[in-house]
């Protein structure tokens, strides 16, 4: 895939990000509105997935600023009005 390619597809705002896993593989659905792509991977895959993010996000932070963030499973989206996230889900 070239700059050109990414450049020119179509974008979605990822809303919502679930993973599960299994000895085997990793799954993860990304949603968008009622859009949502799911996607398997090995667990090395997904390593390496893990490691790529951590290379671009120490790359942008370079450029950019130091982005300050916590995980927490029930933040809600800026787009996600209806059905937030809460202690059940």
């Amino acid at each position: 895939m070239t700059p050109e390619d990414l450049q020119k597809a179509p974008k979605m705002f990822c809303e919502n990000i679930r993973i599960g896993f299994s000895p085997e593989f990793f799954v993860i659905g990304l949603s968008s509105g009622a859009q949502s792509s799911i996607f398997s991977l090995t667990p090395q895959h997904a390593k390496r997935l893990q490691q790529y993010l951590n290379h671009e996000i120490t790359q942008f932070e370079k450029v950019n600023g130091t982005i300050t963030a916590t995980w927490d499973p029930h933040v809600v989206s800026p787009v996600q009005k209806l059905n937030p996230p809460s202690e059940m889900s």
